[in-house]
């Protein structure tokens, strides 16, 4: 039933235009920050290395995104930088335009959550649920913005492929 709402109605659509780009705003300005202001992860990924998430025990919570961080992320620290930077911005303009969305709402999820795993928790969790209902509207989330001319453009697009192979087996 609410998913049902969620993907289609068209009041829902209009307050998760309002939602999505009040969550776009706030990840564009945060990557065109980071481009601007010469961004390095690298202190916040040996931070989260230093002082990683601790349970009641004082035992480490999150020890295979620790060994991640120290083993894969820290030695490319400037890939990071990069993808972060423009990972961020770049999911403001999708979630801003309405374009690809749903797409937009996941990788900031992905992100939201790398942040949260690292030990971050600062405003992650509502950027989290504004998301997740971005992201389990689907089209509907973008209906007023560039999906509702892009997402027709693109199934078209993969259609034809699809149909071209089968008149090639038939034929």
């Amino acid at each position: 039933m609410i998913g049902k709402l969620l993907r289609e109605n068209n009041i829902v659509a209009g307050i998760l235009t309002v939602v999505r780009i009040y969550l776009g705003w706030a990840w564009m300005t945060a990557g065109w920050g980071k481009i601007t202001g010469g961004f390095d992860a690298s202190g916040f990924l040996q931070g989260a290395v230093a002082n990683p998430v601790t349970g009641p025990d004082g035992s480490t919570v999150y020890s295979g995104w620790v060994t991640f961080l120290e083993s894969f992320a820290i030695p490319n620290a400037g890939l990071f930088s990069t993808l972060v930077a423009w990972g961020e911005l770049l999911v403001g303009l999708g979630l801003i335009l309405g374009c690809l969305t749903t797409a937009a709402a996941f990788f900031g999820l992905v992100m939201n959550f790398s942040f949260m795993l690292s030990g971050t928790v600062s405003h992650n969790p509502t950027d989290i649920m504004m998301g997740v209902f971005i992201a389990a509207a689907g089209y509907n989330a973008g209906k007023y913005g560039l999906d509702r001319y892009v997402l027709p453009y693109l199934r078209k697009l993969v259609n034809k492929g699809k149909n071209e192979a089968s008149q090639s087996i038939s034929a």
